[in-house]
């Protein structure tokens, strides 16, 4: 199905959220996400649809999970990655209750992966829009992706490209003709 990018108002903004929320008070008490019905949503919004949910305590992370491609309906997306992010981030234990009230959840909507190809990397460093740009990066068995929010902590090009490849399990001077690179854009909600 083509991507149509979701009308998002206040309203549904905070709509979007309170899912997202529900979805993990939800799974504190039950171990699974909340289930939702599609039908009691606009339209729009259960579409396919692909998103990363990150949490965060105190402006620390403390967890973040998503989906780069749409399979599933938006809302479905948001639920699943929210009970996720909050109990199955390998990186962090489980979400308990008492963390719950200082949890700030970030709803990352992205645009589709396009194809990026450079030539080398001085072009992919050129090439990336900072503060835009989320980039998926990939060689064999090695990939990783950054969201476009990750230029907040790693604010040059040099920087975000060699953090990303660390996070693929690359050495940072890495590079190869199979490297293949996709970019895509995001709406944040918060």
């Amino acid at each position: 199905m083509p991507y149509s990018e979701p009308q998002l108002d206040d309203a549904t903004r905070e709509q979007l959220l309170t899912l997202a929320k529900e979805s993990i008070e939800y799974g504190l008490l039950h171990h699974t996400p909340a289930s939702i019905t599609l039908g009691d949503y606009a339209t729009p919004l259960q579409q396919p649809g692909a998103c990363f949910v990150t949490l965060q305590k105190k402006g620390i992370l403390r967890g973040c999970i998503g989906s780069l491609e749409a399979c599933r309906p938006l809302l479905v997306d948001i639920t699943e990655n929210a009970f996720a992010a909050a109990f199955q981030d390998p990186r962090f234990p489980p979400l308990q209750a008492a963390e719950l009230d200082t949890l700030e959840i970030h709803i990352s909507l992205l645009t589709p992966a396009k194809e990026f190809p450079v030539t080398d990397e001085a072009d992919l460093l050129q090439q990336l829009n900072i503060g835009v740009d989320g980039l998926i990066l990939q060689d064999g068995r090695h990939r990783a992706t950054f969201l476009p929010s990750v230029w907040e902590s790693l604010p040059t090009p040099e920087q975000f490209l060699s953090r990303l490849k660390l996070k693929a399990g690359l050495p940072v001077d890495y590079w190869s003709d199979s490297i293949t690179f996709e970019r895509y854009q995001a709406i944040v909600i918060k």
